[in-house]
């Protein structure tokens, strides 16, 4: 059986906030202006992002919840009847709250009919295992409409109240921790799909959603909720007293920026595009559009580069993303992407479109193969 994407819709929270208000609303850490903030903005190229934070009063103006209830409403202006739907995935990096699961939330703010809610965990891969249960699911024969989701609220845990307690044991901020302030932003996206393409307008066709995890060969990366040790392993939240908690902001979100910057490519993008082409998933020359998910600028060409190590020469001039004027967004990035096209007439039918989702949790990839009908 095909599945098609029929809908898409995107919310981002208040109005752009551009790099010379962006401490003004998370919040400045100490006395002085972060001295990374400059560099790590230069790199990453982002001049725009937004933020579920009033920049006046300060205070929250959506939950992580909030806004993928907002991106699945407009999904219903769309013309898409959530009382006829069969499955509710959403995917996140960090919901609301540990228990319930983010989705189970969702359903709850939706207050739509009894139906299969599912919530998938990740970081920027969540929105896409999200988009694969759903189409599994459709493929299978038991869904016929299912809404998939991704979505982050990762201001939440950025503002500088949060490191406070760190900040006056230690003076500075590590840059594992100062590093990712600059670097994330809020935003959802929905996706609506069937085992039907639309009649009038186009849909998108998925012929393949192929996905890889390295975690057997390299230690945790990105994390949150724990401390990563000198031996390379993970201790969580759960070791470490409620006092420690907040002198070392725990829950913050942290980057390996070295390991990073050394295994991202080879093991998001050599290495699975090899065993995609092995594989005869796709053509390269054959593809109208690449659509991928950087979290900065500074790797736009280290990852052309790696494609063409891996043979996969998709010449930048078919290349699309959204990076700088509507941020990282994490597990929505490629929600964002995608709807900016759909819903602006950009493709075409008989298109292909190729969309590439790395997360440096540890070191896991995803490719979206699908066809413009």
């Amino acid at each position: 059986m095909e599945v098609f994407i029929n809908k898409v819709s995107a919310f981002l929270p208040n109005e752009a906030i551009n790099n010379e208000n962006i401490e003004n609303v998370l919040g400045q850490i100490g006395s002085r202006p972060s001295r990374a903030k400059k560099i790590i903005l230069r790199s990453n190229k982002i001049k725009e992002r937004y933020y579920a934070i009033d920049s006046d009063t300060k205070k929250t103006t959506h939950t992580n919840s909030q806004l993928t209830t907002m991106a699945v409403n407009k999904l219903a202006e769309q013309g898409i009847d959530l009382d006829n739907l069969d499955l509710l995935v959403c995917g996140t990096t960090i919901p609301d709250q540990i228990m319930p699961n983010h989705a189970i939330m969702v359903h709850g703010e939706l207050g739509i009919k009894p139906l299969e809610v599912v919530s998938t965990a990740g970081i920027c891969l969540s929105g896409t295992t999200a988009l694969k249960y759903a189409y599994i699911s459709i493929k299978s024969g038991e869904a016929n409409l299912a809404v998939s989701t991704g979505s982050e609220n990762s201001s939440a845990s950025m503002r500088a109240e949060n490191f406070k307690k760190e900040h006056e044991k230690n003076l500075e901020l590590s840059f594992e921790k100062d590093f990712l302030r600059w670097m994330l932003s809020d935003g959802a996206g929905a996706i609506a799909l069937s085992n039907k393409a639309n009649k009038n307008t186009i849909s998108l066709r998925i012929d393949k959603i192929f996905s890889r995890s390295y975690a057997n060969e390299l230690e945790a990366c990105m994390y949150s909720g724990s401390e990563k040790l000198e031996d390379g392993s993970i201790s969580g939240w759960r070791e470490f007293s409620p006092e420690t908690w907040l002198n070392k902001s725990i829950f913050s979100v942290k980057q390996d920026v070295k390991l990073l910057n050394e295994k991202i490519v080879e093991y998001t993008v050599v290495k699975p595009l090899i065993e995609m082409l092995e594989k005869n998933l796709f053509v390269p020359e054959e593809i109208d559009w690449f659509l991928p998910h950087y979290s900065s600028g500074y790797f736009r060409n280290k990852l052309y580069d790696g494609m063409k190590e891996a043979s996969c020469d998709i010449p930048q001039e078919k290349w699309f993303t959204n990076l700088l004027y509507k941020g990282n967004t994490g597990s929505a990035s490629i929600y964002l992407m995608i709807e900016e096209l759909f819903n602006n007439d950009k493709f075409k039918k008989g298109e292909k479109v190729l969309c590439y989702i790395p997360e440096s949790g540890r070191f896991s990839t995803a490719f979206i193969l699908l066809e413009v009908v």
